[in-house]
């Protein structure tokens, strides 16, 4: 195939893979406090930068020294994604300052200073950039390996292949900022129609990124052996 045609393949797939249901299940839940499709497309874009930026690295480090990956590495890594869902879920569930506890003083000027930056009175609370990042890292360590074995087998020169991870990553990339924002408009229009939707709304995506996350780590650790003697583990 064209060199150009399989760029051109790499950001289609890397919009695609913006889809996988554990990316979508990470999002919905750091992006659950947002109520507008701006913030929200540039919390989708933050994530998929930090996921570009690993796989891009570590997936070329892989293809230029022709490295081989072991199982029990290759599961490690997306064990990881398990255990960042349930973390991102849990602090989800500890959000605590629509329920009507105190805030201490910091956490009051930090809402208020946000508040006035997005101009919605209050409602939306600080845009967790930090959080999204580094979950984005998470699953692009998890992807990285996967996805530079499946280029080796289109692409056998390794800079080719290497501007191949890029361009999928940068599909990732505008692929969970479109995500994010259209899942962020209907939960917008709810909130209006429905005070204390938003707090629901929150309250789910927890619940749905820890359930997520424990299935992922049951099947990554007992079904695929991650914890066995045999680990099962193939690039996908």
């Amino acid at each position: 195939m064209n060199p150009l045609a399989l760029l051109g393949l790499g950001l289609a797939l890397g919009i695609r893979h913006a889809t996988d249901p554990d990316h979508v299940v990470a999002v919905l839940a750091i992006s659950s406090r947002t109520r507008r499709w701006g913030p929200a497309a540039a919390l989708g874009a933050i994530w998929g930068l930090g996921h570009t930026l690993t796989v891009f690295a570590v997936g070329t480090v892989i293809i230029v020294f022709n490295l081989a990956v072991p199982a029990r590495v290759g599961l490690a890594l997306e064990f990881a994604v398990a255990l960042a869902l349930i973390v991102v879920g849990t602090l989800n569930l500890g959000h605590r300052h629509a329920s009507g506890r105190l805030e201490p003083a910091r956490g009051r000027e930090a809402r208020r200073a946000n508040a006035e930056l997005v101009g919605n009175g209050g409602a939306e609370v600080a845009v967790p950039a930090g959080r999204a990042f580094g979950v984005g890292v998470v699953h692009g360590l998890a992807g990285s390996a996967a996805v530079a074995l499946l280029v080796l087998s289109l692409i056998q020169d390794p800079w080719w292949a290497s501007l191949y991870l890029l361009i999928f990553g940068l599909g990732t990339l505008l692929g969970m900022a479109l995500v994010t924002a259209g899942a962020v408009v209907p939960l917008a229009f709810a909130v209006r129609r429905w005070p204390g939707f938003d707090r629901g709304a929150r309250i789910a995506t927890g619940v749905l990124s820890i359930a997520f996350g424990v299935w992922l780590a049951w099947q990554i650790g007992v079904v695929d052996g991650l914890f066995g003697a045999a680990p099962r583990w193939s690039p996908h």
